[in-house]
């Protein structure tokens, strides 16, 4: 199967037929749980006093409306009793508030998550104190208590100034099964200089370092008890059966205590000999502190401000999964979870329903080079579908035509004024008086109704004077009238570090963009607002729930 990244609601994109019962491997998802936003704003009624500034990204994301209604009536439906008597109970404790409104639409993914995947596959949900509690109930009833395996906390930050709290500084992953026979790949770390030093302090003959354990088993076992070597079984047992006791014997690593006449010393215990050059490390635990944020100063830092450090999606998905398993995530932003996958040889899906997102993946992933086969599914294709599109969701054609001319949305694609400015095309500039190259930005403009003209054209040659922007670009989905050309004529020419001549205003239409044309830019620079994103960068966040 090809790898394969689809754009929209990810409900809808469950419940296609691309989607079968039981064959992905993994899922990790990381849903927007409003972790920079005001932590009561879930709880807000539907009567409640708004604070749509603090949701940003997420706006529109959860409240109690038909689709809330809809989803809630899906799961009431589901078949599965569990997880209907659960959320309808919550509703009862909850009423029809926001935190309700996000419940409903969480619940019934998850029970489309756990149909597609495979009996020995995993799921890992990311999320943090807001909800964390009412997520594990309802991961209860979809996957059973009894395939809850771990409830991981990942120390995403260093201390910060909570008002009148304790400093919340970590995120939870709950880690379920579907089944008693899942995936699992023991993870390692290395032991650390203090920990070798104080454990393994003893040395053999041949200078090989050693520590002695106990032999016992930490908990009764029936069938390891017996005798050994004249030793009396413990009342719990030994640790190993008779048979790799024996082996471990053969190979000099029991020590037995003997009397002062050199003889067995039965009334103590043996004790195993453990070399430290045989140990592989120790077992990650779930407090998970080794791990750094994607802070500002972060070389994978994309500038989504949930982003999850990449060293998080390869210890799970090295964990749970093998080399040509398949990963799925059904929220994957700007495509950590992707990334970790391609990176570790395993397949993978990742949904998304912003073209924010998949543009950012997009030029994520074409660091992998041409040999990166994967299929884009639910972005325009041809004209009428672009058209379509710009109809119908404008800030997302917005998104979608900026990152198809090379271009970076402005401030990240967060919504609020935007000055006249949608986006910029970084390309190389002059030099400096050190012969040091400039990057240089070029502002994008996008008109994604059918009613333009000169004034607007008129608009953005202010704006570049205001920004003293080198040069602009003007998207519209219709072609230009003459007036309009002769205004962008108007704003004279940029000359390139290249020597060669630019218009400094220029108009660039859909129908271009199909011919497979581009707008004219000196020494594009397509990496430049991306230089610090190496092909290990990180996660995000996704925006609106729907059903």
């Amino acid at each position: 199967m090809k790898n394969r990244l689809y754009y929209g609601d990810n409900l809808e994109v469950l419940r296609s037929k691309d989607f079968p019962d039981g064959f992905v491997d993994l899922i990790y998802l990381d849903p927007p749980f409003n972790s920079n936003a005001n932590y009561n704003i879930l709880f807000r009624s539907p009567g409640g006093e708004a604070a749509g500034s603090q949701i940003e990204a997420f706006e529109d994301s959860w409240h109690w409306n038909d689709s809330a209604e809809a989803a809630f009536h899906g799961v009431m439906t589901s078949g599965n009793t569990d997880v209907a008597e659960l959320l309808r109970a919550m509703r009862g404790f909850l009423k029809e508030n926001d935190m309700m409104a996000y419940l409903a639409m969480m619940a019934v993914r998850l029970l489309e998550l756990h149909r597609v995947l495979k009996p020995t596959g995993s799921l890992y949900l990311h999320c943090d104190p807001t909800a964390s509690h009412y997520l594990k109930l309802l991961l209860d009833g979809v996957f059973g208590a009894d395939h809850f395996k771990n409830e991981i906390t990942w120390k995403r930050t260093g201390s910060h100034g909570d008002s009148k709290t304790w400093s919340r500084v970590s995120d939870t992953i709950f880690f379920y099964s579907k089944s008693s026979f899942f995936r699992w790949n023991e993870p390692l770390e290395p032991h650390r200089e203090a920990y070798k030093q104080s454990h393994y302090s003893s040395a053999d003959e041949n200078g090989r370092r050693f520590q002695l354990t106990s032999i016992l088993s930490p908990s009764p076992r029936p069938n390891m008890m017996y005798e050994w070597m004249g030793f009396p079984s413990p009342l719990s047992g030994w640790r190993f059966s008779k048979e790799t006791m024996g082996q471990h014997h053969e190979n000099g690593l029991i020590w037995y205590p003997r009397a002062k006449d050199g003889s067995l010393d039965t009334k103590k215990r043996p004790i195993f000999k453990r070399y430290l050059d045989e140990q592989l490390g120790t077992r990650v635990p779930t407090i998970w502190s080794d791990i750094p944020p994607v802070n500002a100063r972060a070389q994978e830092r994309l500038g989504y401000p949930t982003q999850k450090p990449l060293a998080l999606l390869e210890r799970i998905i090295a964990a749970s999964s093998n080399p040509g398993d398949l990963v799925l995530d059904p929220f994957c932003g700007c495509g950590t979870a992707v990334d970790a996958a391609q990176k570790l040889g395993r397949r993978w899906i990742g949904i998304d329903i912003t073209h924010l997102a998949i543009g950012a993946i997009e030029k994520r992933m074409a660091r992998y080079g041409d040999g990166l086969d994967y299929e884009v599914i639910g972005v325009p294709k041809d004209l009428p579908s672009a058209e379509k599109l710009a109809a119908e969701q404008p800030h997302q054609f917005q998104y979608w035509i900026t990152h198809k001319i090379d271009g970076v949305p402005y401030q990240g694609g967060r919504k609020g004024p935007d000055r006249g400015i949608d986006g910029f095309v970084y390309f190389t500039g002059h030099a400096d008086e050190r012969g040091v190259r400039k990057t240089e930005a070029a502002i994008v403009s996008v008109k994604a109704g059918r009613n333009v003209g000169p004034a607007m054209v008129r608009d953005l040659k202010g704006t570049m004077e205001r920004e003293r922007a080198p040069m602009a670009i003007f998207v519209c989905v219709i072609l230009p009238t003459r007036e309009m050309e002769r205004e962008a004529a108007a704003a004279g020419v940029y000359e390139g570090a290249d020597g060669r001549q630019y218009p400094r205003l220029q108009l660039f239409t859909l129908a271009e963009l199909f011919q497979g044309k581009r707008p004219a830019i000196p020494l594009l620079d397509r990496d430049a607002a991306w230089k610090r994103a190496r092909p290990e960068a990180g996660g995000g966040n996704q925006g609106r729930l729907a059903v």
